[in-house]
């Protein structure tokens, strides 16, 4: 008889896991808070570990397809005008040729395809409980549902409700980072700005960002520093975002003004700092587990090599549970805690707090376009992501 896995969350690390699943032999479920699938989302790289899980899951030739290709990275002042860029060209070496950039949403849909039909999928539907016992687990849902099975997946993000009830309260996981992020997809590209590239203002303290893929593929990203995040989540985005951005009058204004009533990815940009990723037959995947953050530009790709490598080490060890998480955690923690330490260095380029810090971070990139000075950086992405 297949084993059962109810996945909770059906975002990149739950359907990914599910896929993983399926294709071991197991029949996993996926629970999903929201009422539909989420589209859009902001744009990220994907390479390393994910890209070569992604590979071993055969879904390499669906991300391939959305894949855009090199992108330009365009800094303006905060007026509009031209400060510098980085040329198509450099930003695809370095990347590399096992790279992709891609939006989020577009890797969610390529999951989707592969387990649509295959995993069910309940959405709208909420974790109640959770209760352990010695042949398995029992999840109860809001809507009276309970499940039995052999595995429970905590893939519910950086809120995660499984990690709530089963490993304790989000406080005693959360590190915060100082600054807030949010996020949103556009319906057009604002004037001024470039198609193909990430057109970026920075600001002492805060930076804002234009990504544009292509017709009908263009997201804003907004970042900053503040000592009292859940303040500024309290006042909502629109409202927090508009006393920060009047020293950048370029697009800045407009995009908030038009932020839609939902929709928008509005957030503290914080770290799951865990001792464990498992306990009995629950685990944790993803942003559940280790957040490494947007800072760190590694969320994603985790996140796929996570679900993937779950499911190899369950296919090793078919009749011990334990042996097969902890051997997992152990191979993957070393990387989610460098990433994660990766994120908490890099703050000062997301939203440089000193001129230093935007110092620190314009310069290899004005030195990027010297063909020796990309080839040194690639080599050192590459490397690091061996």
């Amino acid at each position: 008889m297949a084993r059962k896995a109810v996945i909770i969350g059906a975002g990149i690390a739950g359907l990914a896991t599910a896929l993983r699943l399926r294709q071991i032999g197991w029949e996993p479920m996926l629970i999903e808070q929201a009422r539909a699938r989420r589209t859009g989302g902001y744009v990220v790289a994907f390479f390393g570990r994910g890209y070569d899980a992604a590979e071993r899951m055969d879904i390499l030739p669906a991300l391939r397809a959305r894949h855009f290709g090199g992108v330009e990275m365009a800094y303006l002042k905060p007026d509009g005008r031209h400060r510098f860029t980085v040329p198509r060209r450099t930003v695809g070496t370095l990347l590399g040729e096992r790279g992709l950039t891609l939006m989020r949403g577009d890797i969610e849909a390529a999951l989707f395809e592969q387990v649509d039909g295959e995993v069910p999928i309940t959405f709208g539907t909420t974790l109640t409980a959770v209760e352990q016992h010695a042949n398995g687990v029992r999840v109860e849902l809001d809507d009276g549902t309970a499940i039995e099975a052999d595995l429970l997946v905590g893939a519910d993000g950086l809120h995660s409700k499984v990690r709530d009830l089963v490993f304790g309260p989000e406080a005693g996981f959360r590190r915060d980072l100082g600054h807030v992020i949010a996020a949103t997809t556009l319906d057009h590209l604002p004037d001024g700005a470039p198609e193909r590239a990430f057109t970026t203002v920075t600001r002492i303290g805060h930076l804002f960002t234009i990504a544009n893929l292509g017709p009908g593929r263009t997201a804003a990203f907004f970042t900053y520093g503040t000592p009292d995040p859940a303040a500024e989540l309290a006042k909502g985005p629109r409202q927090a975002l508009e006393p920060i951005y009047r020293d950048i009058p370029w697009a800045a204004p407009e995009v908030i003004r038009s932020l839609p009533a939902d929709g928008v990815y509005f957030d503290s940009v914080s770290q799951i700092v865990a001792d464990r990723w498992s306990e009995g037959r629950v685990v944790l995947v993803g942003d559940a587990a280790w957040c490494v953050t947007l800072f760190a530009g590694y969320g994603t790709s985790l996140a796929v090599a996570g679900a993937y490598e779950l499911g190899t080490v369950l296919q090793r060890h078919p009749g011990d549970l334990p042996a097969a998480l902890r051997e997992w955690e152990a191979g993957l923690r070393p990387e989610a805690e460098e990433r994660q330490a990766m994120g908490r260095r890099n703050s000062g380029s997301h939203a440089p707090a000193s001129r230093l810090d935007l110092l620190k971070r314009d310069l290899p990139l004005r030195l990027s376009i010297l063909p020796p000075v990309t080839r040194w950086l690639g080599n050192r992405l590459r490397m690091h992501h061996r």
